[in-house]
């Protein structure tokens, strides 16, 4: 055999190696292959080894798996026009690569460009007590509407989350007032309440004191038994009032001068 007989040989032999690595594809577990052949689309291929016809096929690989988009922070006015700082994260996967490919240029891009619209639309219209108070009910709402785009392009995002909310310093001083004054106003109402019920059983004692006038005295001797205790030096002997009655009944009366 000459030299040109070998060369033309390696170069076939190279060429039908460059045509089989073109043809056969490997495709793993968490992807599909969407063919186009001859701009008509082909049924789904993979996972695992594929044949296309080079030149002929455009294979376009779909990841199956849950990706997340983290939402940059954006400036946000809410419904009760405060302005705040938020950002989120999205995760989403494809449930159908075809519509994924012949729907949208980019999925991707397309879902992240729906998540920064809809953050700002959704969280302008509630209200900054909603956005703190009721995050979960704010995360729904901002999956349902995303998805509600994005679906048509055989994307399902399955969770948004809201990660921070930033808000003004001025903003802050103001909640921080506002939670003192809650907590002063909820103090003086229990005062209040105590004052209550304590002058309500105070009303009880007295009726059953006044049926029951030795309970009195015992009363009397126990507290002077306490001040004893305590080795005070004063002691406070209060007198009956049935006493001041009586004594107030034989004070002699001043006669008066009759015409």
């Amino acid at each position: 055999m000459t030299d040109g007989t070998l060369i033309g040989i390696a170069l076939a032999v190279i060429a039908v190696a460059l045509l089989i690595s073109a043809a056969l594809k490997v495709l793993p577990e968490y992807e599909r292959g969407v063919i186009l052949r001859l701009g008509r689309i082909q049924p789904i291929k993979g996972p695992g080894l594929i044949f296309i016809i080079p030149i002929i096929d455009r294979l376009t690989r779909v990841n199956l798996r849950t990706q997340t988009y983290d939402i940059p922070p954006q400036d946000i006015i809410t419904k009760d026009n405060v302005t705040v700082h938020v950002n989120a994260v999205v995760y989403f996967n494809v449930i159908e690569a075809v519509r994924s490919v012949l729907s949208i240029d980019d999925y991707r891009f397309g879902t992240q460009q729906v998540a920064q619209t809809t953050l700002r639309s959704i969280l302008g219209q509630t209200s900054l007590d909603d956005l703190l108070t009721k995050r979960d009910d704010v995360n729904q709402k901002l999956q349902r509407v995303i998805d509600g785009v994005t679906d048509p392009w055989g994307v399902k995002v399955t969770i948004v989350e809201v990660k921070d909310v930033i808000l003004p310093e001025s903003m802050r001083r103001a909640m921080a007032r506002q939670a003192e004054a809650e907590r002063d106003r909820r103090a003086k109402v229990i005062h209040a309440l105590g004052e209550k019920e304590a002058a309500a059983n105070l009303g009880e004692a007295a009726l059953v004191l006044e049926a029951h006038p030795a309970a009195m005295q015992l009363r009397v001797l126990g507290t002077l038994l306490e001040l004893g205790a305590e080795k005070n030096s004063t002691i406070a002997f209060p007198i009956p009032m049935e006493l001041l009655r009586l004594l107030d009944l034989y004070r002699p009366r001043p006669e008066v001068a009759s015409d």
